[in-house]
């Protein structure tokens, strides 16, 4: 009787080669060239794809690009205020942060959420180093306003929220030529001290824009943006994104992922991409091989 051998011993080394191979050309190319992640959604909570992440981010500092982490927390900062009897609110895809819910902000991305992080890039061999907005003065910040959508010309202010007035990127610049890698909490300054918290989307495309980043990487909990009918949209231009704001595929959250992901590829980064964190080593996908994974923004 004839029978199919399932020994695969022979197959992998010739499978890894090839995909080392692969990987060959795109080392190359970014050698020496600073990719700004966006680190939340699963990626952030289940414990397998945070070593997946921690993993891809150390092989890319190995290889010679600059990884740029930069780190939400909406989960964790859920968790922390139910703990305290508080609930959460949004108002277009940005968190309502009166003075307690600030102080558990500050305490949750820059203590906790971020020293975890740390501590997973060390641990897989990387030299992570974790950074707020007062760090060398890295994110100024100022208040927040929204526009009232259903009262046009009329403005909510939303509490201790904040949009960026500056960004000093020299601490990141003097990690990186020492191999560090910058852990980015997004929470920034006021020139009182005053603490804001800023959308992690907008600190990550800003980030990229003024590193002058080659690559800007958002990690979602969906393939990518999809479209009405839930599927995958793989490039985006800003017309395109109007209209899908305009006739609401694009709302709620996914709104500050977007307009950060157009303006940095507005700005001088050569491509930003929307890519499914709960695929393990989707970095890695997206940066080192052929198969590009999620939705490319273009200007």
């Amino acid at each position: 009787m004839n029978t199919v051998s399932t020994d695969t011993t022979t197959l992998a080394p010739a499978l890894q080669a090839r995909v080392l191979s692969e990987a060959l050309p795109y080392i190359r190319r970014f050698h020496g060239k600073t990719v700004v992640i966006k680190y939340g959604g699963n990626a952030m909570t289940d414990p397998a794809l945070q070593r997946s992440f921690a993993h891809d981010v150390v092989l890319l500092s190995l290889v010679g690009l600059h990884p740029v982490v930069v780190h939400g927390g909406g989960p964790q900062i859920n968790r922390a205020l139910e703990r305290i009897g508080k609930q959460g609110a949004f108002v277009q895809g940005m968190r309502v942060t009166d003075a307690e819910t600030m102080e558990v902000v500050e305490w949750v991305l820059g203590g906790q959420v971020q020293q975890d992080i740390v501590m997973m890039i060390n641990e897989a061999g990387g030299k992570a180093v974790g950074l707020t907005g007062k760090d060398g003065g890295l994110i100024q910040a100022q208040k927040k306003l929204i526009e009232d959508t259903a009262h046009p010309g009329e403005w909510l202010d939303i509490g201790f929220v904040g949009d960026i007035a500056r960004v000093e990127p020299a601490v990141v610049r003097a990690l990186q030529k020492d191999q560090f890698i910058p852990v980015i909490s997004s929470i920034g300054y006021g020139d009182d001290g005053t603490a804001f918290n800023i959308n992690a989307d907008v600190v990550a495309g800003k980030m990229a824009e003024v590193l002058g980043a080659e690559k800007l990487i958002m990690l979602t909990n969906t393939p990518g943006v999809l479209d009405k009918e839930g599927q995958l949209l793989q490039k985006l231009s800003a017309r395109t994104i109007n209209e899908l704001v305009e006739d609401g595929t694009l709302s709620g959250g996914m709104l500050p992922k977007i307009a950060s992901a157009l303006d940095a590829a507005r700005y001088g980064v050569n491509s930003v991409h929307i890519i499914d964190g709960r695929v393990p080593h989707s970095l890695l996908l997206e940066i080192l091989t052929d198969q590009g994974v999620g939705t490319m923004i273009s200007h």
